[in-house]
């Protein structure tokens, strides 16, 4: 068990280690950040004497390797527009981004559970047409779009809700529903599909000879023995949201780190950008790190993998 732990947590150190070394060389596709923090008019002594002091003067292979070094320690450098930790100014936005994914993951698990059994107690039904086209409809609308619609019904015409920003629960609704979307479609799916399986099994005949109700059937027996692919899903899906949320953060204003991010990269604001990258990756693979290492204790199989 030690083994397989070891060789789970050398492969995130991997993982963070590519994703930091992509999005270091594609930022800098970007250009030069020099010339956006100095007036149009400066002189090019200035932006010269500028570009050394920020050190994009040097090899791209120095500012690689420096780079390197300091995030080993976990210093990310200074915003250049606000010459703040950038680590610190990502930390920082952490607990709206949070905020965010669970309330949008709590509104997935709430509707697409219920609607995913359904389906699959109702195959080919009307019920069950309707839970698929849902899936589909859900899983092909772009988020900026949804939420954009949203905005125009519920805040620019109804006035019912607030189109952006942050600070009250009100602020909340419409970009939890918007990131939501696509995760109850999935869920929901998944929940079919499963639930469809386990409901084929002997067990589940042998209940309903038994003259056992069918709720009970359903919630005791079935959806029990559906959850645990469910629940994987659902770890992995987290840190889709967080990475998902950059778009609705962006289209709804909202102060979590995919503004931030967006906001830097149009910017170029280097040290931010690599924070906020370090970040959601470092969550991601903690998350897969630790269903890894869960699934391994519950099947030792897996560890011989």
């Amino acid at each position: 068990m030690l083994d397989f732990v070891l060789k789970r947590a050398g492969q995130t150190i991997v993982v963070l280690f590519l994703a930091l070394t992509a999005v270091f060389f594609l930022i800098r596709l970007s250009g030069d950040p020099t010339a956006l923090f100095l007036p149009p008019d400066a002189p090019r002594e200035q932006l010269e004497e500028y570009r050394k002091a920020l050190g994009f003067d040097r090899p791209l292979y120095v500012q690689y390797g420096e780079f390197i070094a300091q995030a080993v320690t976990g210093d990310f450098g200074a915003s250049l527009r606000t010459q703040e930790d950038a680590l610190t100014t990502v930390l920082d936005r952490v607990p709206a981004t949070f905020q965010l994914a669970f309330s949008s993951l709590l509104l997935s698990l709430l509707i697409s559970i219920p609607l995913g059994v359904l389906s699959a107690y109702r195959r080919n039904t009307f019920y069950d047409q309707l839970g698929v086209a849902f899936t589909v409809l859900g899983q092909a609308v772009p988020s900026f779009w949804l939420g954009l619609i949203l905005i125009y019904l519920f805040a620019a015409t109804l006035g019912w809700l607030p189109s952006g920003g942050g600070g009250s629960p009100l602020h909340l609704i419409l970009p939890t529903v918007t990131l939501a979307a696509y995760s109850v479609a999935r869920f929901a799916r998944f929940t079919r599909s499963t639930m469809l399986d386990v409901l084929r099994q002997d067990y589940i005949r042998t209940a309903r000879a038994s003259g056992v109700p069918t709720w009970r059937i359903l919630s005791r027996y079935a959806l029990k023995n559906t959850l645990i692919p469910i629940i994987t899903l659902i770890a992995l899906d987290l840190g889709v949201l967080l990475g998902g949320a950059v778009i609705t953060e962006a289209v709804f204003s909202w102060p979590g780190i995919g503004r931030l991010l967006m906001q830097s990269l149009l910017g170029r604001d280097f040290p931010v950008v690599l924070a906020g990258v370090f970040f959601i990756a470092f969550v991601y693979s903690v998350i897969n790190f630790v269903v890894d290492v869960l699934y391994a204790f519950v099947n030792p199989q897996i560890r011989l993998k």
